[in-house]
């Protein structure tokens, strides 16, 4: 997907950001509208979105970048406190483009990113989409099997295509059948950069202050944000647990939620139809130009 042959009129850049070099794609104008990709191994902005970004380039101005530790942009993140460091990185990344205020649609640790990004800076965060986000009630129990699955994949024997198969086909989707080989493919390459393994992204918190920094059940910020926020769940998510839909509805003012049976962790690439409409017509009643 990184060829944009793939869609026509996308562009492609490097994007400095603070200290670090951010990798976007662009198409469509209007209202800005920036995407963040899950944490998977070998993620990227690209991969992610490749079924919504022209769908929601036809009425807005679609951003998809790589977060840092991904793709092609600067890798490392802080371990201490991964979201806030990813949160301020990706307002960095609005600052460098001269974008006041954006919607913001986040899948996964991307959704833990756009709530994080809310929280710190509403202003600049005109409406969220959430799907299956990263940090709902997380230190309350044991981990997922497929979160495990995740946080596992530099550790023990380390990365393998087997293992990335495993995660891809038996956790993140409902229907691992309609993931291609050449799509796994993609996504190992990229898992097994020098530079990622140097220093991999997603390896769990480092201490238990870090952990209860990334369960947002427990940030007093989220009672008071008022930010219209959209939250997206396949009830077959085997990652992030969908009653985490239930408590972020509880815990927002403005948030309104959508199950989607048969579905797993990743709404936008399974459902992609129903997701565009849905997200399109969110957006655009909630865009003030």
């Amino acid at each position: 997907m990184n060829n944009n042959d793939a869609i026509p009129g996308m562009t492609s850049r490097t994007v400095t950001a603070g200290k670090r070099q951010i990798f976007i794609s662009e198409l469509g104008e209007g209202y800005p509208i920036l995407m963040l990709h899950g944490g998977g191994a070998g993620a990227s902005g690209l991969s992610n979105y490749s079924r919504n970004i022209e769908a929601l380039a036809q009425h807005f101005r679609v951003v998809v970048a790589d977060m840092p530790g991904y793709g092609q942009s600067t890798k490392g993140v802080e371990r201490s406190d991964p979201f806030g460091d990813l949160a301020q990185s990706m307002l960095g990344l609005l600052d460098a483009l001269k974008i006041k205020s954006a919607h913001v649609v986040g899948n996964s640790l991307g959704g833990a990113c756009a709530l994080r990004m809310a929280l710190e800076a509403p202003g600049r965060v005109s409406a969220l989409v959430l799907m299956g986000p990263g940090g709902v009630g997380t230190t309350r129990g044991l981990p997922t099997p497929g979160l495990k699955a995740l946080l596992n994949y530099y550790k023990g024997s380390g990365p393998s295509r087997e293992k990335l198969t495993r995660f891809i086909r038996e956790y993140l989707v409902y229907d691992g059948s309609q993931v291609s080989d050449a799509m796994i493919e993609e996504r190992y390459r990229s898992s097994i950069d020098p530079q990622v393994l140097a220093a991999p992204p997603l390896r769990g918190p480092n201490s238990l202050k870090a952990a209860l920094r990334m369960d947002f059940t427990r940030d007093p910020r989220l009672a008071s944000c008022q930010v219209p926020t959209l939250v997206l769940w396949g009830t077959a998510d085997k990652v992030n647990r969908p009653s985490g839909g239930s408590t972020l509805q509880k815990l927002l003012p403005n948030c309104d939620l959508y199950l989607f049976c048969k579905t797993g962790h990743w709404v936008q690439w399974e459902r992609a139809e129903e997701f565009n409409a849905v997200v399109s017509s969110y957006l655009t009643t909630r865009t003030h130009h």
